[in-house]
């Protein structure tokens, strides 16, 4: 194990930067989701949460598709060398059960984990490092829904020939689709790039009634307390209010859950001096997590200018992994 890992800031996560996202998210009343992932303590919150709850973990099926999914993607790459750039990498696991895949083809490797959280970052480039050096691995910390020149950061870790493969594994819920995947498609810059893309879905053939079946993969003592913990941090006590979790509708027809703080009693709190003030009965939405279908996913990236080339989806119907190339 090295003793030092390099790892590059993107100025979206500079000091000033994050307090101004920071405040801006207290005084719209809407958290960014990247606060919850802001500490080593709130990194392994959410790792235990989704060792939980997450299909992948407890789905044998949808540890079986993800399978499927990487041995037909790997088997389509032509090119011999692969950078495998992974948006939003999490702990990494996915990640590296793909490089796995990839280097039992031959494949030069590299790979560049990104995530907006430090300690994630860390985590995924450990792990990548049963099948890659870290002289082979470029961590980059980075917002993705304010970094306009995530392009060109990300071409200069790429080495120039190599084919491309992004995966932005389990991050579409909380992003807006409008605004993240026309991001996704400036990142495949040749007709041999390609996206792997996965989905949150609601199952069955009820959208709503899919909704309120994987509702209690959110309203769980696990999800509330990682969510508090960003509170708590700000000096808002529990006994101040209660997490609580819905389902919503979009003008776009897309729905989500919801997870808002709503305050029992009125509360004034202070953040690098400045002050604001939370009437009891108000709220601050803390979390959503948008749920597609097959075809609501199809369509939206299909806006996007992506095309679907294949799509594998889990039996429970929870799950789709979908590969793009650019239209």
């Amino acid at each position: 194990m090295p003793s030092v890992v390099n790892v590059a800031i993107h100025s979206s996560q500079t000091p000033e930067n994050v307090r101004r996202a920071l405040l801006q998210s207290l005084r719209t009343r809407r958290i960014n989701h990247k606060f919850h992932y802001d500490s080593v303590q709130q990194t392994h919150q959410w790792l235990a949460l989704h060792q939980a709850w997450s299909p992948s973990r407890n789905d044998a099926d949808c540890r079986a598709t993800y399978q499927r999914a990487f041995a037909a993607v790997t088997g389509q790459i032509a090119a011999r060398a692969v950078h495998l750039i992974g948006l939003g990498c999490g702990g990494g696991q996915k990640d590296t059960r793909l490089l796995r895949r990839l280097r039992t083809r031959g494949k030069q490797l590299t790979y560049a984990p990104v995530d907006v959280s430090t300690a994630m970052v860390l985590v995924a480039q450990r792990t990548a490092r049963r099948i890659l050096p870290s002289a082979r691995q470029f961590p980059l910390v980075c917002d993705l829904a304010v970094a306009r020149d995530l392009p060109t950061v990300l071409n200069a870790t790429a080495p120039p020939r190599a084919a491309r493969l992004i995966t932005f594994f389990g991050m579409i819920p909380n992003f807006e689709p409008q605004q993240v995947l026309p991001v996704l498609r400036q990142l495949l810059r040749r007709r041999e790039d390609r996206l792997l893309f996965s989905a949150n879905l609601a199952p069955g053939s009820d959208y709503a009634q899919g909704l309120q079946r994987v509702l209690p993969q959110y309203n769980n003592a696990l999800t509330r307390e990682w969510l508090l913990t960003f509170l708590l941090r700000l000096g808002i006590a529990r006994a101040d209010g209660a997490v609580t979790f819905g389902i919503e509708r979009t003008a776009s027809g897309l729905q989500r859950v919801v997870a808002h703080f709503r305050f029992r009693r009125a509360r004034r709190l202070t953040v690098d001096a400045a002050n604001m003030r939370f009437e009891r009965g108000s709220a601050l939405r803390l979390f959503f997590s948008y749920r597609y279908t097959p075809d609501l996913a199809g369509e939206h990236l299909a806006r996007a200018g992506l095309q679907v080339k294949a799509r594998w989806l889990t039996r429970s119907g929870e799950e789709g992994i979908f590969l793009c190339a650019r239209q």
